[in-house]
């Protein structure tokens, strides 16, 4: 694809999108950019770790002053089925405005997650945000609406 050899996010979603963008715009007669912040990835295993860029480090370097939040928890789910492994949640937020700057997740099946909170992590949720929704219960993504 021609947007491998970009040598940006080397994913096969970055790829697609930087594809069309290419097409669109050579093309099309819409040209457009793609841009890669807050691109949600994910690491297929046994247990699942998943991400919306960036890490902890990379924001308190990029923004400064950065607040984080974590729990770990066992969801109904795993507790029924006999799973042993926790579900940890790491946000981090940008001190001075309140935005999610970076989510990880690890623990079973939390791929679906992730993306989800990849598209509100792009469009500048806030932690004040995350706190004014109801979580669906018993769901390891409600821990999001209850992280103190």
């Amino acid at each position: 694809m021609v947007a491998d050899v970009k040598d940006r996010g080397l994913l096969t979603p970055v790829a697609i999108r930087e594809g069309h963008a290419s097409t669109d715009s050579e093309f099309g007669n819409q040209p457009w950019n793609s841009d890669h912040d807050y691109i949600a990835t994910a690491v297929f295993s046994q247990l699942e770790g998943r991400t919306v860029v960036c890490s902890e480090a990379d924001a308190r370097e990029r923004y400064g002053d950065v607040r984080t939040f974590r729990t770990k928890f066992r969801p109904m789910k795993q507790i029924l089925l006999g799973d042993e492994l926790p579900v940890m949640i790491k946000v981090a937020v940008r001190a001075s405005n309140d935005r999610v700057l970076g989510v990880h997740m690890i623990g079973s099946d939390v791929a679906e997650i992730i993306q989800a909170l990849g598209i509100a992590v792009k469009h500048g949720v806030t932690k004040a945000d995350f706190d004014r929704t109801r979580g669906v219960h018993p769901t390891a993504a409600e821990k999001f609406s209850t992280l103190r």
